[in-house]
């Protein structure tokens, strides 16, 4: 139901408009909101005129109207005063309020649809009758982007989404726990991949802006109906987990490009450890020092050339070549090599996971 200060401040309005003095009872005959000290009516009045068949009746100078909606009794509302129009601007608050109901039970309701939506808790018929109900378009295409926020504190984040998106572009704002917002957004048939990371470096530099927030950014991949969108949110959930762990650096972070964090995001932790073990034995690399994960990781962004490399990193191409080969007598892995350096990579990604899965178990 909406609150007692909506409705108060709708009747303010319209007595400032009209001088007409408005009164909300609830049906136990209780004000709940009113633009006069005292409109001389008794609970018992009002609870005697809730029961009746009429929809208006006159008592003296006051005006009883009831406000329904879809055949259910809500309010009783009552305009004081002697002239014709008292009459008019009663029924006229009547539909305002009728309104303001339907309004907020729609938004409760969509909002209830898309949570639902989101964790699969709806049959495909429900789906359909009640996205039609709520005037939502099902074949249009969309993407889910998951922000994640830590502290969502009084709705900040979602009101500043809310300014950036807005139902009638066709996206909705919701919410399944405490630390983060969905945003389900409708997507243009051409939409790239680029246009949503687009999106969602808009979305980290709005918050940045207008919440003095740092946020993460996950973005599921498009789906073309209404239906899958469940699937999208999944999608964005898994790529949010995986960033942490191989792409902690990043505020955005799209299941389209997780790679290979995808896959061993799902291994055994049992298989990874027999990995590590065969690979390293003993000399599990999960000390290294800033300057050689520095000097790894550009090596592998400039696809194993020495030369770029030791230019990116200011140093002389002999030296990139003691560290590469240092690096070599610790693990019996040159990355010069193409293979070792994939087993490498890949073992690098497999030891930050069971690190992040150690820490997570405290």
């Amino acid at each position: 139901m909406i609150s007692n200060q909506t409705i108060q401040t709708s009747i303010n309005e319209l007595k400032a408009i009209t001088k007409v003095d408005l009164c909300v009872y609830d049906l136990s005959g209780t004000s709940v909101a009113s633009t006069a000290d005292q409109m001389e009516l008794s609970a018992e009045l009002v609870r005697g005129f809730a029961n009746s068949p009429a929809d208006s009746q006159v008592i003296g100078s006051h005006h009883l109207l009831k406000i329904l909606d879809e055949g259910e009794l809500l309010y009783i509302l009552v305009a004081r005063g002697v002239s014709e129009d008292v009459y008019m601007v009663g029924k006229i608050a009547v539909c305002q309020i009728r309104n303001l109901v339907i309004a907020y039970k729609e938004r409760f309701d969509r909002n209830n649809f898309f949570q639902n939506l989101l964790l699969d808790n709806l049959l495909l018929v429900d789906i359909y009758n009640r996205a039609k109900k709520l005037h939502v378009e099902v074949a249009v295409p969309r993407a889910i982007f998951l922000v994640e926020t830590r502290l969502e504190k009084d709705g900040i984040v979602t009101e500043v989404l809310k300014g950036m998106f807005s139902n009638q572009a066709g996206d909705y704002i919701t919410a399944v726990d405490e630390t983060s917002v969905i945003l389900i957004k409708s997507l243009e048939q051409n939409s790239t991949p680029e246009d949503l990371l687009g999106i969602a470096n808009t979305i980290v530099a709005m918050m940045n802006a207008e919440a003095m927030m740092n946020v993460r950014v996950a973005i599921g991949t498009v789906v073309p109906e209404l239906k899958d969108v469940s699937k999208s949110y999944k999608e964005a959930k898994l790529a949010l987990d995986v960033g942490k762990i191989f792409y902690a650096e990043r505020n955005v972070v799209a299941y389209s490009t997780l790679g290979i964090g995808r896959l061993i995001y799902q291994l055994p932790i049992n298989l990874c450890r027999i990995f590590i073990e065969e690979i390293f034995g003993d000399n599990v690399p999960d000390d290294l020092d800033e300057e050689t994960l520095n000097t790894i990781n550009k090596f592998f962004e400039n696809n194993l050339n020495v030369s770029e490399t030791s230019r990116q990193l200011f140093v002389h191409r002999n030296t990139l070549v003691y560290r590469i080969e240092k690096l070599q007598k610790s693990t019996g892995l040159d990355l010069r090599n193409f293979d070792d350096a994939l087993t490498f990579k890949i073992a690098l990604m497999v030891v930050n996971y069971m690190k992040y899965l150690d820490n997570s178990e405290y």
